[in-house]
């Protein structure tokens, strides 16, 4: 307990001295991505693009959906099953950003985009 409250601490501290700390706080696939402009961006996609995160609480399919934007153009959604903890962040008024951690060209729709998402303190 006390390494975690130490550990705060200076995280804290870093805030402080610095313009922006940024916490990784979760990894995911990308939901919907062949639903949406995804495979017609594909090309012009790279690994580190900034990504916005826009919550949709009143999305009919899923209150805690979170959309996943890049330049404004929607690519899919944070999958059903990870978005909670993002989602609740963002309904607190919490600093969120993502970013295209990976690229595969996988068949599999599941498995072509990674993103990472972060905490700003």
């Amino acid at each position: 307990m006390r390494f975690v409250l130490i550990s705060l601490l200076w995280l804290t501290s870093l805030a402080a001295q610095a313009q922006e700390v940024k916490i990784l706080v979760q990894s995911s696939p990308l939901a919907g991505f062949e639903y949406h402009a995804g495979p017609h961006l594909w090309e012009r996609l790279r690994v580190g693009d900034a990504l916005q995160l826009v919550r949709e609480p009143d999305n009919p399919h899923d209150a805690r959906a979170v959309r996943v934007d890049w330049q404004g153009i929607q690519l899919g959604y944070l999958p059903r099953a990870e978005n909670e903890a993002v989602a609740a962040a963002m309904d607190r008024g919490e600093r969120v950003s993502a970013r295209i951690a990976a690229l595969v060209a996988d068949r599999n729709p599941w498995r072509r985009l990674r993103i990472e998402i972060f905490v700003m303190l």
